[in-house]
This record gives C-alpha cells, sequence and structure tokens, in this order.
C-alpha cells in the first residue's frame, strides 16, 4: 500500500516551460562516444538548465532527495500531466550523488515520443554529459552518462547486458503505472531493484518512477515496485493553482448499447466489441454535430477514437461536413505522423483525430478542445485523454472537454466522476469550480438523505433492537432471493458476483472453488479477496478446503474487485463465471430446485420454471455461505430482546396495579 505525502499549494502563476527542439546524439555500436560539444542552441531556445524551477517541481526534487537520504531506494513521483515531469527528473539527475563509480543514469520510457522528448531536455540540460538512446536501430554504448532507454528494445536480445547495474546511480522510469509489467520488472530485476533482499551487501541504483496516473485499471499492485509515493499533485490542484489550463466540461448523451460489450485483458471495454458498437453512422453523425455546436469556435481540437476503422469513419464523416480533419495512428508512418502533428501544433488545421497514440507523453499546448468519442471503464485513461488539453499556451484561456457518455450501467467512467459526481450527472460547460461546487451540493444533499435514513433506523432500532439488518424481509427465503446487494459490484465486473450480506461478495464455480471479498479484518476501511480452492474427498483431512490465499487487500473496493477479477480469469472456466451467459437465462435444473426445496415449507415448493438457472445458482451461493444462519440469529436475537421488553412490562403493570386486556397467565 502507497504512503502520499501531499505538500502545501503554492498560489501564483508561472508561464510554461520553453519548447526546444535539438537533434539528438544516437550512439551506434561502432561509435564511441563524441569528444566534441553539441551544437549551439538556436536564438530561441533556452535550455532547461536555465528555467527556474516551479515552487512544487522543487520541493519535488527535494522530497526525493529526503527519502533517498534517509536509506529508501524505491519512489514513485506523482504529477498531473502537463506539470513538467521530464523537467523534474532531468533536474533530477544531477542533484543525485555519485557512489563511488556509480555515475550512470539510466531513462527507462515505453514509447517513441517519450525517449525522444527525455534525450532532448537532458541533450540541452547536460551539453557535457554524454547522452545515448538505446531504441530500435540505434544501440547505446552502455557506458554513456546519460542512456534513455526504449523498453522493448532493451530487453530484445542480449541489449541489458551491457549496462553494469554497478555503474548506476539511477533508474527513472517514466509512465511509471506500467512498471509491473513483465519487461520492467525483468530490468528491475538485472538492476537489484525487484527485491529489497538484494540489496544488502551490495550497491543498489535509486528507482524513481513518474507518473499522472499511479494506479492500475487491472488491481496489479504497483506496491511490489514502488515502496512510497514521496510526491502528489493532482490535476485539480494544478487548475485551481494555475499551473495548467482550466477546462470546461459538457457530457453528450449516446444512444449506444454497451450492454453487450465484453471487457478485455485490461479490464477495460474489449475494443473490436466496442468499436462495433460505436462505430456507426448515426453515432459518428452525433459526435460531428457535437463538436459543430459546442466546438467550432475552437482552434485545435483532438479526438480520442476506438480503433483504426472508428478513425477512419469519423474522420470521413467530418470531412463530408467540410471540416479539415486530418488523422494518426499507430500505423502512420513515422515522417507522416510527424508531419501531420507539426501542421496540428502549428494550427493549420482544426480537428486531429486518433486512437491510441495521443495517451500518454504528447506535448501539444494549444489544444483547447478534447472530444471523447471513445467509452472507457478506466479512470487512468480517462485522465490522460483529458489531460492532453490541460497545458499552458498563449492565447488559450481553457480546454473545452466534450465526453461523448453512453450505458453508464456498464461501469464507464466519464468526466463527472473525476470531482466525485455520479457518473451520469449531465453538465453543460461547466468549469472545474462549477464542478467542485455541483459536488458539494451533492454532497450537503447526500449528508441529509444518511442523516434522515440514520434517524429512521435508530428508530427502528428501538423498535426491534438487533434486527435493522432484516427487518425487510418477511422470510429467510425473501432474502436469499434478493438480488440488490449484487448490482452494484456486477456494475464493476463482467462476473457473476452475489452479495452474502454484511460487506461479502461471492464468486463462485461448479468445482466448488470460489473467491470471497470482504471487509479486511486488520485494516478498517479496507477490502481483502481470498481464494479458496476445494482439496479432493478424503477421510482424514477435517475442511474440505486448503487454506485460503489473500490475492488483494486495499482501501478502493473498486481496484480490490479489478484485482479479484484478474485471479479469476487466470483460475476459472469463463463460461462458469460470466454474468451474462446464455445458459444464466435458462429455467433452473431440477437439482438446483431440489436444494432451494430442502429449506422451504411445503406449502412454498419451487418449480424449475420458476425461476432461471441463474437466479438458482445465486440462491444456493447464498445459502451455502451463511445468509440463512445470520437470518435466523438476527431473527433469534429480536424475538430475545421483544421478550425481555414483554416481562419488564408485565412487572411494571403488576407494579403499578394495571389491568390489561389479554388471556390471563396460569402462573
Amino acid at each position: 500500500m502507497f504512503r502520499v505525502l501531499r505538500h502545501a499549494p503554492r498560489l501564483g502563476r508561472q508561464t510554461g516551460l520553453v519548447s526546444v527542439r535539438t537533434p539528438v546524439r544516437y550512439a551506434s555500436r561502432a561509435r564511441k562516444p563524441p569528444a566534441a560539444p553539441p551544437p549551439p542552441l538556436p536564438p530561441t531556445a533556452v535550455a532547461p538548465s536555465r528555467i527556474q524551477l516551479r515552487e512544487y517541481q522543487e520541493e519535488c526534487i527535494q522530497a526525493v532527495l529526503s527519502y533517498l537520504q534517509a536509506g529508501h531506494r524505491r519512489l514513485g513521483v506523482s504529477l498531473a500531466t502537463g506539470s513538467g515531469k521530464t523537467v523534474i527528473f532531468t533536474h533530477l539527475i544531477d542533484r543525485i550523488p555519485a557512489v563511488r563509480d556509480a555515475t550512470q543514469t539510466l531513462i527507462l520510457a515505453h514509447r517513441r515520443e517519450l525517449v525522444e522528448q527525455a534525450a532532448r531536455h537532458c541533450t540541452l540540460a547536460y551539453p557535457d554529459k554524454h547522452v545515448d538512446i538505446e531504441m530500435g536501430n540505434s544501440s547505446a554504448s552502455g557506458a554513456a552518462d546519460i542512456t534513455i532507454a526504449s523498453i522493448q528494445s532493451i530487453m530484445s536480445a542480449d541489449r541489458l547486458q551491457k549496462f553494469d547495474p554497478s555503474r548506476y546511480k539511477l533508474v527513472l522510469v517514466d509512465e511509471a503505472h506500467h512498471i509491473v509489467s513483465s519487461t520492467y520488472l525483468a530490468v528491475l530485476e538485472h538492476f537489484g531493484l525487484r527485491h529489497a533482499s538484494d540489496w544488502s551487501g551490495s550497491h543498489v541504483p535509486a528507482l524513481v518512477g513518474v507518473s499522472a496516473t499511479f494506479s492500475r485499471f487491472d488491481g496489479r499492485k504497483l506496491g511490489s515496485v514502488i515502496d512510497h509515493i514521496v510526491y502528489h499533485r493532482d490535476y485539480v490542484d494544478m487548475i485551481e493553482e494555475n499551473w495548467l489550463s482550466d477546462v470546461i466540461f459538457t457530457t453528450v448523451e449516446m444512444k449506444a448499447d454497451l450492454t453487450k460489450v465484453g471487457s478485455g485483458a485490461n479490464g477495460d471495454f474489449q475494443t473490436a466489441a466496442l468499436s462495433n458498437a460505436i462505430n456507426t453512422t448515426e453515432t459518428n453523425e452525433l459526435v460531428v454535430k457535437a463538436w459543430s455546436a459546442k466546438a467550432k469556435g475552437r482552434n485545435s481540437t483532438l479526438i480520442f477514437c476506438v480503433d483504426l476503422s472508428h478513425v477512419t469513419n469519423l474522420t470521413t464523416k467530418f470531412r463530408e461536413y467540410g471540416i479539415d480533419a486530418q488523422f494518426v495512428t499507430g500505423d502512420t508512418p513515422p515522417k507522416i505522423r510527424s508531419a501531420r502533428v507539426d501542421s496540428f501544433r502549428n494550427g493549420e488545421f482544426p480537428v486531429l483525430l486518433n486512437c491510441g497514440v495521443f495517451t500518454e507523453g504528447t506535448d501539444i499546448p494549444n489544444i483547447d478542445c478534447v472530444l471523447l468519442a471513445r467509452p472507457t471503464k478506466s479512470r487512468n485513461l480517462l485522465v490522460q485523454m483529458i489531460g492532453r488539453g490541460m497545458r499552458l499556451h498563449k492565447g488559450k484561456n481553457n480546454c473545452h472537454i466534450i465526453d461523448m457518455v453512453a450505458a453508464l450501467s456498464t461501469g464507464v467512467v466519464s468526466t463527472p466522476t473525476l470531482f466525485g459526481l455520479d457518473p451520469g450527472e449531465m453538465v453543460e460547460q461547466a468549469d472545474s469550480k462549477s464542478m467542485a461546487e455541483l459536488k458539494e451540493r451533492k454532497e450537503t444533499e447526500k449528508r441529509r438523505q444518511q442523516e434522515a435514513a440514520a434517524l429512521k433506523q435508530r428508530t427502528l432500532s428501538k423498535k426491534l433492537p438487533g434486527a435493522i439488518t432484516f427487518t425487510d424481509y418477511d422470510s429467510v427465503h425473501d432474502l436469499i432471493a434478493d438480488t440488490s446487494g449484487d448490482q452494484y459490484i456486477r456494475n464493476l465486473s463482467q462476473y457473476a458476483w452475489v452479495g452474502a450480506g454484511e460487506g461479502r461478495f461471492i464468486l463462485t464455480t461448479n468445482s466448488g472453488n470460489y473467491i470471497i471479498i470482504e471487509p479486511s479484518d486488520t485494516a478498517e476501511g479496507c477490502f481483502r479477496a481470498k481464494y479458496y480452492r476445494r482439496l479432493p474427498r478424503t477421510e482424514t483431512i477435517k475442511s474440505p478446503y486448503a487454506a485460503p490465499r489473500v490475492i488483494a487487500e486495499g482501501d478502493s473496493f473498486e481496484h480490490v474487485v479489478h484485482a479479484a477479477d484478474t485471479y479469476a480469469k487466470g483460475v476459472f472456466e469463463h463460461m462458469w463465471i460470466a454474468k451474462n451467459m446464455p445458459w444464466r437465462r435458462s429455467p433452473a435444473s431440477q437439482a438446483q430446485v431440489e436444494f432451494l426445496n430442502k429449506t422451504r415449507p411445503k406449502e412454498d415448493q419451487l418449480k424449475p420454471s420458476d425461476l432461471t438457472k441463474g437466479k438458482a445458482g445465486d440462491m444456493i451461493t447464498r445459502l451455502k455461505h451463511g445468509v440463512k444462519g445470520r437470518y435466523a440469529r438476527a431473527s433469534s436475537k429480536q424475538r430475545s430482546e421483544v421478550r425481555t421488553r414483554e416481562r419488564a412490562q408485565t412487572l411494571q403493570e403488576k407494579l403499578s396495579g394495571q389491568v390489561r386486556v389479554g388471556p390471563l397467565s396460569h402462573v
């Protein structure tokens, strides 16, 4: 679990950093570090080493240095897009002292744009240092002062072996939310940073990971690699303090049906199925009309699409309406892609469409409108997309975010969710201040409702002590059949989780193995997911299950659910756990009905036609996981409390000489 250190906000405003573009020195295998200094900077360029750091940037560097001085080695920095993450870690390089022969720095990134951007900054900041690139056909020497490497290239063949860990004082990772992937873990293993036990008795470089979105949608634990997030500055903070451009939000409802769109390996919508649902003539028409109505006066609009087909069709639709729209994708040749981005950066056309290219590491500060034409379940992706328009730029007052919202019941996140609002909240040109005020009004109303509900519960508690949880059910069978506890978790997950009461949720299969999510018994406000594996039947085994395995724990219920889903995908058959499988809608089996009828009175027996297999299975899961017992205990406690009150009332009546209408006591 991360420890987050938040620093005091800074008031005031600073203009954006000067953008510089200079050649980067690429080293081949045969080429030695050049002895000559780099060419002089163009007259208009300013080297980062001469840029006055913003106060929060200096605070961030000082936080990293203080943690390193205290002996910590694996640190994270969480900063909003546009806050100058590259500037910070570039300046950090010289601030970290060498340890004996360890003077070198390695910067890791997963995209070409990030590698080239870091190389430009380092070349300008340190003209006397040798800067190498390890990417594609460019092979670094392994002896440079600073090496910027593509993670894919450094892990190909034996290229990692030329980097001697004992010579490195610092490993920097850009967009560090990717750091738990297998390729990054292999690099960290090479440098002795994978496990804390590797640190004793040998030199280990410092690890600093930088990201705007320090969480993962698949629930994998970043805490296995990053020990402390030492500095955090959220995009909302940055907007309020005028470090980032203000944004105004408009949500536009589209009628696309996403209920049949499944989830991919990363937990977000499956791309091909999402494209089939979104990439229609009607929806593309709506996108163009929404842009024309809300943002036609904007100079530079960036649009996020689902896939190549969606990009192509939506670009064509814009052009049909006479709007000069261009596109770039991962398949666009580098020279053409670079030329189109430069033209867009120079304001030569108003609309640029893309899919998966500009979510990270893109510096186009003139973007004054971002149109989200692709729904997502990932808060990280949502933040990355709108972050493209938050950089400060001369003559730019704000950035207009147009969010095409669809099928909120399927777990879609929308721009209102970033401000703690319901994803279904529709807004029209609301700026960040208005969104915050709306959130405050909603929270005030929510508190009123909670207070009213609490008052009602306290009143009910006086009447029926100890039975509050079950007072809405006439019988235990009504409780077992109730599915209202399932709906919240099934909005987060593609799987058929079953609510078993008291904050417990069960995912089970025909094998008898199951996963349970429940409140943690070690940390208040946290949740834990455990996997139970059924053992083969033998006469000597006391318990039918092996010792449970904890697979996730955290204070975010949503993240624990996604982690449990990731684990379930690997150990369960999809057909038995997916919530939308056809078999769940067929009539219940005779065996299911017979199992349920064992607990029901003769006058209230079920027939297979009374319920579906899915419904029957959920009821059986609730029965097996203690709902009946909890209901019995609550009912027993309720009856005990009622008897106690009746005895007290009888005694009071005897003492006061009152006469009560009713049967006489035989005592």
